[in-house]
């Protein structure tokens, strides 16, 4: 069976769960599952850096880098779980705000500025990636806003790319909860067989004839983190907007229409992005739950 490549820990029990396209594995598999825990690849793909976009200008919340959650910046505590990623070589801020870069050198982040054109965080990446002065292969965008995100989460979408040669882009989803099935905040995603995606939509995909939830099908929500083969990304900025990306506003479907292959990897996770200023309440709450400092 193809293994989906990314482990992640499940919530509430502490228990490792493993996804086998889908299928969640319990702690009597875990020894098997566990040879394909993350290992440094030598050759193909072989170096990845962590970037983190983040902006200061947002139409539903402006300074979301800066809110502060349990004391400590946001954009802080997106950057502490991603530090803790096995498979990047390197982590920076991909900032145009002075601000926000501030912040951040005050805790110990490299930050690189950016250019105030930048449309979208894949762009931002870009102009980061050129700046630096290391040559890496694959490019993990995390999105500042997903303080909880986790560290095997990255590692998977790295080992996605390493895995898949025909693929340039790398993802994740997880079970898409049904009080979100019609918050166009939340991103759902259909993939084939292979685990290659087929589209991403603000709507609910699948769409029945009922026009209702099955509450049995295995929906998807897409996370907020995306990994380019970083050849692939530095033609991105270049490749014209598509339509449905314009329609969903959603960058990720000008790599679709492109027709470029792009893999999803399928995580036991519960998303926790901040969308808007009420989720940072949300997300205090969780951190309580689970004594999370």
């Amino acid at each position: 069976m193809p293994i989906c490549p990314a482990p992640s820990e499940s919530s509430g029990s502490g228990s490792r769960v493993w996804i086998f396209h889908g299928l969640a594995l319990g702690a009597a598999a875990a020894a098997a599952a566990a040879a394909y825990v993350y290992r440094r690849p030598r050759g193909f793909r072989s170096l990845a850096v962590g970037i983190i976009p983040a902006r200061y200008a947002s139409s539903r919340f402006d300074g979301k880098p800066l809110a502060l959650i349990l004391g400590k910046p946001m954009i802080q505590r997106t950057w502490e779980r991603v530090m803790l990623a096995s498979s990047l070589d390197h982590v920076v801020v991909a900032t145009d705000d002075e601000k926000i870069a501030e912040c951040c050198r005050g805790f110990g982040a490299d930050v690189i500025m950016t250019s105030v054109s930048c449309q979208n965080g894949s762009e931002r990446c870009c102009e980061a990636l050129q700046k630096l002065r290391k040559h890496y292969d694959i490019v993990v965008n995390i999105q500042g806003d997903e303080p909880l995100i986790e560290p095997d989460i990255i590692d998977g979408v790295v080992m996605a790319l390493q895995r898949a040669p025909d693929a340039v882009f790398s993802t994740a989803a997880t079970a898409l909860k049904p009080e979100d099935a019609f918050d166009t905040n939340r991103v759902k995603c259909v993939v084939d067989n292979q685990g290659y995606a087929i589209y991403f939509s603000r709507g609910l995909i699948p769409f029945n004839k009922s026009g209702k939830v099955n509450p049995h099908f295995p929906y998807l929500l897409h996370l907020g983190i995306s990994g380019f083969d970083s050849k692939f990304l530095k033609i991105y900025p270049q490749l014209a907007p598509t339509p449905l990306q314009l329609e969903e506003d959603l960058e990720q479907l000008k790599v679709l229409e492109n027709g470029y292959k792009m893999k999803v990897i399928k995580v036991d996770h519960d998303a926790h992005g901040v969308d808007a200023p009420e989720d940072v309440e949300k997300i205090e709450a969780l951190m309580r739950a689970r004594n999370i400092q």
